[in-house]
């Protein structure tokens, strides 16, 4: 078995990783890598429009033109997507016509891709495969079929799995991304049983969401998250205030609890922005979206002004829900900041950020110039009203333990982000370099 590492190994995002075995090579994830692009996750003003090539040239989609110097682009039998976000997969729409294999994933995340085509007017040639949670999709090889279980995961989007690869050298477990939630506001918990059965039939190799893994902790559930939300909410005086919550557009749990507490205040639900839309709209097609008939929705510049016009002359009784929790330019938060909408903040309106920026230096700078300009209006910001849905150095401990494979692969992050799980299967009695392997992007494993 040879196991390529192609993207998410030297940063987080661009995740790609390809298993071959035999005459057969199957494709894990093709995803973005945000920073480069943080225009195209959440563009409110207008529709950029991105091709291969220039994607290519920032270093925003990943280099799977290896594939073909090493001979397997034509031997690339499916493409198995484990979640909707965008760095997992935003490159398909640009990236799937080159190979002659199906797209499957769960139905949020399908659902999800659809939309990402519309948006972009793109057509794929690729067939597209809807898994539901907890069951099976067969690969057609050259003389075999493999079968690839789509084990229900939880993380901060519905419909994760981790992908069970079965093969006749044993399971390869594509874990990105995770986190152990036994208790999810929406959706169902990880699916343990499963890990369990596949253990005993013998893990051959882990590759696993490392993100968090230098944090010493279980990342706690979302329903803390909740939690968190009806204490910034429901706790803090804002009778007369406007209240603004940026939030992550995919976190179909997360806008549940703003939704629920939001009524609990008796205010309208106002959600802005294209990717908000989107991935609601992604969620109502495949019946995850109970807050639904609950929310007024507008993304064109004419319907975000006028929500946002209706919601000054009715500060107290309005919550808007927008985009641009990462002070992405051009972002609904972002303009809001510069005065560029026509809302105008008053001193003690609430601004809540239910989210944690996420950790490059393109977005923390984006962040810090957002805020201070929030504050000089006078407004009050809270912020990292948020849990992860990444798991911790503990959840990476559980999961090593359940699975116990032969070999593990950190992945979703730098060199310096994948070496504690380096130095965690180590302490678990994994011996460097023999069965935890530190990978770059465009590296080889042979097992």
């Amino acid at each position: 078995m040879e196991i390529y590492t192609i993207g998410g190994f030297n940063e987080v995002g661009k995740n790609m990783s390809v298993v071959k075995t035999g005459d057969d090579a199957i494709m894990l994830d093709a995803g973005l890598y945000l920073p480069a692009v943080v225009e195209l996750q959440e563009e409110e003003e207008q529709q950029i429009e991105y091709s291969e090539k220039k994607l290519r040239s920032i270093g925003a989609i990943p280099n799977d033109t290896l594939l073909d110097s090493l001979g397997l682009r034509d031997k690339i039998r499916a493409i198995l997507l484990g979640h909707a976000h965008l760095d997992h997969i935003g490159a398909v729409p640009y990236l799937s016509y080159r190979y002659n294999a199906p797209i499957a994933g769960t139905p949020f995340t399908m659902s999800v891709l659809k939309k990402i085509l519309e948006d972009e007017k793109a057509r794929i040639p690729n067939k597209m495969n809807v898994v539901q949670p907890n069951s099976k999709f067969l690969v057609k090889g050259k003389k075999r079929t493999y079968e690839a279980e789509f084990i229900n995961m939880t993380h901060s989007t519905i419909h994760t799995s981790m992908i069970a690869l079965h093969t006749p050298e044993g399971v390869v477990v594509y874990a990105n991304d995770f986190k152990l939630d036994n208790t999810p506001v929406l959706g169902l918990p990880p699916n343990y049983d499963a890990l369990k059965r596949i253990a005993k039939q013998g893990v051959k190799a882990l590759i696993v969401d490392s993100l968090y893994s230098g944090d010493e902790r279980k990342t706690p559930s979302e329903k803390i998250a909740r939690a968190m939300i009806e204490e910034t909410l429901i706790t803090i005086e804002n009778d007369n205030s406007a209240i603004f919550v940026a939030t992550f557009s995919s976190h179909i749990a997360r806008l549940k609890s703003i939704v629920d507490y939001a009524k609990k205040l008796n205010r309208n639900v106002y959600f802005i922005g294209r990717s908000l839309k989107k991935y609601t709209s992604a969620a109502i097609d495949v019946g995850m979206c109970p807050f639904k008939d609950q929310i007024y929705v507008g993304s064109y510049k004419k319907q975000v002004e006028a929500i946002l016009k209706k919601v000054a002359k009715n500060r107290k009784n309005s919550i808007v829900v927008c985009t641009g929790h990462q002070g992405e330019p051009g972002s609904i938060m972002d303009r809001l900041s510069r005065g560029d909408l026509p809302f105008n903040f008053q001193k003690n309106d609430h601004i809540i950020f239910s989210s944690r920026t996420i950790p490059t230096p393109v977005n923390i700078a984006n962040k810090e110039r957002m805020d201070k300009r929030f504050r000089k209006l006078g407004v009050r910001i809270f912020d990292n009203v948020h849990v992860s849905g990444h798991g911790g150095r503990e959840d990476l401990r559980d999961l090593i333990s359940i699975l116990n494979p032969e070999n593990i692969i950190p992945s979703h992050g730098s060199t310096q982000q994948l070496t504690p799980v380096i130095e965690l299967a180590r302490e678990m009695g994994f011996r460097s370099g023999r069965e935890c392997h530190l990978m770059q992007d465009g590296q080889k494993l042979t097992l």
